[in-house]
């Protein structure tokens, strides 16, 4: 089970990192949203939904860099699973919380992504 959430949020990752938004596709929940205080400098919070999120990844809005990621836990009951990243790219270091679901085709879509963004500039 770890494995399976472990190589959902790889692909998470490598797909925001490379643009790909079959592969986001496929690992994020129909209902994902990102939940974000203090989004890219703003103020409050931001809430972006699946479509918008493959957009502005699509768009080159976000995303398209190579980060490194380092799994920092894994808390998993029954069908729900939470998992904290710490992921740094060139410009920005990342603290990311995931929740995960089981969905019906019992796959691990990710259906949250809880982040705080600050930029190395």
């Amino acid at each position: 089970m770890t494995d399976k959430i472990k190589q959902t949020i790889i692909d998470f990752v490598k797909g925001g990192d490379t643009s790909d938004v079959v592969l986001l596709d496929k690992v994020l929940h129909k209902d994902f949203r990102v939940t974000n205080n203090g989004f890219m400098g703003t103020s409050g919070i931001t809430i972006i939904d699946k479509a918008n999120y493959l957009s502005n990844i699509k768009q080159g809005v976000f995303g398209g860099l190579p980060r490194e990621m380092n799994i920092i836990s894994i808390d998993i009951s029954e069908t729900i699973a939470s998992v904290k990243l710490q992921l740094e790219s060139a410009e920005n270091s990342f603290i990311s919380y995931n929740s995960l679901v089981l969905d019906k085709d019992n796959e691990w879509k990710i259906i949250n992504n809880l982040a705080v963004v600050q930029s190395k500039k």
